[in-house]
């Protein structure tokens, strides 16, 4: 079986295509390297059962080149960062929503058999329903989320007219490998750790009670080769929520983050390390347009229709995270 990874290169997209190469299947990787790193598949670029496209999905002719003979595409591409689109809404919309359209209507012509895509929790904006429930959405906070939701609203549109089989999944705080963390944009978790190793003090904006959804990597990953192998006509032209149902301020996430790195530092004997870490301090700064106050997923429907279970829970995934982080430091 042929698939096609849009974004291959990047965080959630060379996670994936690991994943896949592991299982034999035959990938095509296809990213432009706005975002995606070349580093986060150096290793996959010798195997014989992967391809990379270094092209765009704002030009149609690379998205049918792309797609052609493939039978499920993961479309992962998208310019992400609430900020960044607040900054830039035209670069923002030109990645996410016509590129997201041209991977959608090459994948029609090409008779793609199945194709999953990557949506967001930012749709769900200014709703108060706590869990996030799929059919409980309220009005976008920002241009990203207005990109994510036109992204649901075009694969239901192409399942009914076309009778393509989409399935869409709502990430939530997605964290983990290869996930980057000098990026102007970079999420929380990356510039905590970041920000820890180099004896700085983390910036929360707000007052640290915000809460989030933290889903580690592997557990998006499983969700996706769900879709992939086991999706039935009942889960087509739907969308999920991809998290792990538990919700975590800010606050605690530096706690968790700052003492497992406080334990790691004292296990290698370097207890000055462990010392300077524990007495750092987080700083706030205000809170920013366009965030979510609260935030977590109901993952009933994704259970009853995909099997989907996470198995990985934000410490386990945070002590994964910190160790790729800190594997190029000598304990």
């Amino acid at each position: 079986m042929k698939v096609l990874v849009t974004g291959g290169a990047g965080f959630i997209g060379s996670n994936l295509c690991e994943r896949l190469v592991k299982e034999n299947y035959e990938v095509i990787c296809l990213d432009n390297f706005i975002t995606g790193k070349r580093e986060n598949i150096k290793d996959l670029l010798n195997k014989e059962k992967f391809c990379l496209i270094e092209g765009d999905i704002r030009d149609y002719e690379t998205c049918l080149k792309a797609t052609s003979g493939v039978d499920i595409v993961l479309h992962e591409a998208a310019l992400g960062s609430v900020p960044r689109s607040i900054e830039n809404p035209l670069l923002t919309h030109q990645c996410n929503v016509d590129g997201f359209v041209n991977v959608l209507n090459a994948s029609r012509e090409n008779n793609v058999e199945r194709f999953i895509y990557a949506s967001s929790s930012s749709v769900y904006g200014d709703s108060d329903v706590l869990p996030r429930v799929e059919d409980k959405i309220g009005n976008p906070l920002s241009p990203y989320a207005v990109t994510k939701l036109t992204n649901e609203l075009y694969a239901n549109n192409f399942a009914r007219v076309y009778g393509i089989k989409v399935i869409g999944f709502r990430y939530f705080n997605v964290f983990g490998k290869n996930q980057d963390p000098d990026s102007p944009y970079a999420a929380v978790i990356p510039r905590f750790i970041k920000a820890l190793l180099n004896g700085q003090s983390p910036i929360i904006y707000g007052d640290g009670e915000t809460t989030r959804d933290f889903c580690y990597v592997d557990n998006v990953v499983e969700a996706n080769l769900l879709a992939m192998k086991t999706a039935n006509e009942k889960a087509f032209r739907s969308v999920f929520n991809i998290g792990t149902g538990q919700q975590t301020s800010l606050n605690v996430l530096f706690t968790i983050i700052k003492n497992n790195l406080i334990d790691i530092y004292l296990r290698s004997g370097k207890s000055e390390r462990a010392k300077a870490i524990e007495s750092m301090q987080v700083k706030y700064g205000p809170f920013r347009k366009g965030d979510i106050r609260h935030s977590f997923a109901e993952i009933t429907k994704a259970n009853s229709f995909l099997r989907y279970n996470p198995t990985v829970n934000i410490r386990e995934g945070l002590k994964h995270t910190l160790k790729y982080y800190m594997d190029s430091e000598t304990l």
